[in-house]
């Protein structure tokens, strides 16, 4: 049975992007996986995302895919929401990838707009229409033109909406102006995917986050969020202002490379990276621990 949801906020209101556990062959560690899910759970996220770009999905198959959906499912799914990436830069491919995650037992759906290719804007309505058509399960729209070359309009969006599927958006935008007009026009739930502008996107309507910070700061990330909601802003400030060495440090180079050094300092599931990620220098881990302790960070 799936975590109660609202429709204002369907997936929860702190979500973390999962990095996918590999032994050290380089094979999926389903235990490792199970394992980090109840520990980000435990930390305080009420929602987790499998097979998104954090999770290294451009280099897992599909049966891997498939697999780590089970397993975390079967790890926190009566307690999370487990929402699974299909997006890709394939419409069929797609439909393959989230039909695949429903027989899995995930809880929803994240599709990213699809990259390379460089759709127009009635190729991303298609796209995104065609896969929340093809299961039952609530889409969360992925918003992130750096990575995908094309942002999604705040017409495409607003059209999106109307689909009784597409409850949410993870926006990656960068763009506090344009997330204000969308939120607005479309009153689609809306999720922060960049951790810096995390409280910035509350001011202008978010509903919560999806992270990837929320690997080591979840009890913060939940501790700043409640306290914007219950109107406490100086607090959520505060808290904002402590964690910027982490959100800064998480990010100075690829945030899958950086997150899986984290938890390894911690002791947690990671294991190594397939390339084309490659692990951090020496000299730059020793910068992520200054950067984690500068943010209260327990290693």
């Amino acid at each position: 049975m799936a975590p109660t949801s609202t429709p204002q906020t369907p997936f929860g209101r702190v979500l973390t992007a999962m990095v996918t556990p590999f032994a050290a062959d380089g094979a999926l560690d389903l235990d490792g996986a199970q394992r980090l899910a109840a520990h980000l759970v435990d930390a305080g996220n009420d929602g987790l995302i499998v097979n998104g770009t954090t999770g290294e999905s451009p280099t897992t198959s599909d049966a891997e895919k498939s697999n780590l959906v089970r397993a975390v499912v079967e790890a926190v799914g009566d307690r999370a929401h487990v929402v699974a990436g299909v997006g890709t830069n394939d419409t069929r491919h797609s439909i393959e990838l989230a039909r695949q995650a429903q027989q899995a037992g995930a809880h929803g759906l994240l599709t990213v707009t699809p990259y390379y290719n460089k759709p127009p804007q009635e190729g991303l309505l298609r796209h995104f229409t065609a896969i929340a058509d093809a299961t039952e399960l609530p889409v969360m729209l992925y918003d992130i033109p750096g990575r995908s070359g094309v942002p999604i309009n705040t017409e495409t969006i607003v059209r999106l909406a109307e689909h009784p599927r597409i409850v949410a958006n993870k926006d990656a935008k960068g763009d506090l102006g344009r997330a204000s007009w969308t939120i607005a026009r479309s009153g689609l739930p809306w999720y922060s995917g960049d951790d810096m502008l995390n409280l910035p996107l509350l001011s202008v309507g978010a509903v919560g986050f999806v992270s990837v910070v929320g690997h080591v700061v979840a009890p913060e990330l939940r501790a700043m969020l409640d306290a914007y909601v219950s109107g406490d802003v100086h607090k959520a400030t505060e808290i904002h202002q402590k964690l910027l060495p982490v959100f800064t440090g998480m990010f100075r180079t690829q945030g899958v490379i950086t997150t899986k050094a984290a938890l390894a300092l911690q002791g947690l599931p990671a294991g190594p990276l397939r390339l084309p990620l490659v692990e951090l220098t020496p000299d730059e881990t020793a910068q992520l621990k200054i950067d984690l302790a500068a943010g209260g960070v327990q290693l």
